[in-house]
């Protein structure tokens, strides 16, 4: 009995501690989980900065480093963006695209699949952070450890076509979040809306045959890529084209969406809303010619949250996409993600 005691007496102290360390770290991980579903999830990664384009390239890595500044002083929970996996990319990029890319990536330098979109040696990898964040975005909103998401990485994804790289974009990202999201959760439906100031043809030729997802996009015609006329509607009439005049400013846009992209959405009635957070349509942007401004981004990620409130529990997933001017970039970004947080409140 004596030897029992002593044991025990031994023993014990050993599992005590053990017993209240894991205790310690099952409070420690419920404090994290509830921190992360009671604010907005920012995913990124350093390898999006090995994105390297050539000198003058509107595509910087200054990009996402003015985002990221700026960010870091929200009260956003931080996640690192893993690496997509290839049969992820398999469900809307053929193997041979893949393949393709892989045969073109230089060691050194840089390589020009065409006249606007440039590969270094770091650019697959950032490509793969890019995707693989938007589907681990999606992990954590459908699976309630957070409400929303802003998924800052680099290249952008909404000009990738099925097999056909361009606009800066490798691969089609907030497409493949939205039939990851149809296909591993069996939601019935996800609609994706793009405000980027360039249509987004890549999200509109990989969800062109998908009759469970919309597509919404706003964006400045004429200009490039000369898509997105309000007849490109889709093989199931899922597509939704709302081309804007040049000079168009906040005023008109925010009309626009009033009367005509949230009826749709909401007669669409999704079980997740995925953003192309493209900032490009500001009026400051180089490389178009809308007239919005900050808080006209800051309105519109406040109705589209609203709307999934009302909708799909709030559950929104949103992608960077273009934006050119650096300062108008990182304060439109900082208004996007400051709407995000609001909603999870």
């Amino acid at each position: 009995m004596s030897e029992l005691k002593l044991s025990v007496g031994v023993i014990l102290p050993c599992c005590c501690h053990f017993f209240f360390d894991k205790m310690s770290q099952i409070r420690q991980f419920q404090k994290a989980i509830k921190i992360m579903s009671s604010t907005t999830l920012l995913i990124t990664h350093p390898d999006c900065l090995g994105h390297e384009t050539p000198p003058g390239h509107p595509e910087q890595i200054a990009r996402l480093e003015v985002v990221l500044e700026e960010l870091k002083r929200l009260p956003v929970a931080f996640l690192s963006a893993p690496l997509a996996q290839e049969a992820d990319l398999l469900r809307l990029h053929p193997q041979q695209y893949l393949d393709a890319l892989r045969a073109a990536s230089p060691e050194h330098g840089n390589a020009a699949l065409d006249a606007d979109t440039h590969l270094s040696a770091g650019s697959l990898k950032a490509a793969y952070r890019a995707a693989g964040g938007v589907l681990l975005a999606v992990d954590q909103v459908l699976s309630g450890a957070a409400q929303n998401a802003f998924v800052a990485t680099r290249p952008p994804g909404h000009h990738a076509e099925t097999a056909k790289a361009m606009g800066f974009c490798l691969f089609g990202n907030a497409a493949l979040g939205a039939k990851y999201a149809l296909d591993r959760y069996g939601l019935q439906r996800v609609a994706v809306v793009d405000f980027d100031v360039h249509h987004g043809n890549g999200t509109q030729d990989l969800l062109w045959e998908e009759p469970r997802a919309l597509f919404v996009s706003t964006h400045q015609m004429p200009l490039w890529p000369g898509s997105g006329a309000p007849d490109e509607k889709g093989a199931f009439d899922n597509i939704i084209n709302l081309p804007l005049a040049p000079e168009t400013d906040g005023q008109a846009m925010r009309a626009l969406y009033r009367q005509t992209v949230l009826p749709h959405l909401r007669a669409f009635q999704p079980d997740l809303l995925i953003i192309s957070a493209g900032f490009d349509a500001h009026s400051s942007d180089p490389l178009a010619q809308l007239n919005w401004r900050v808080e006209d981004f800051a309105w519109l990620t406040q109705e589209l949250c609203a709307l999934a409130a009302e909708l799909c529990q709030g559950r929104v997933v949103s992608v960077l996409e273009g934006g050119y001017d650096l300062p108008a970039l990182a304060a439109s970004a900082k208004a996007h993600v400051e709407k995000l947080l609001e909603a999870t409140k």
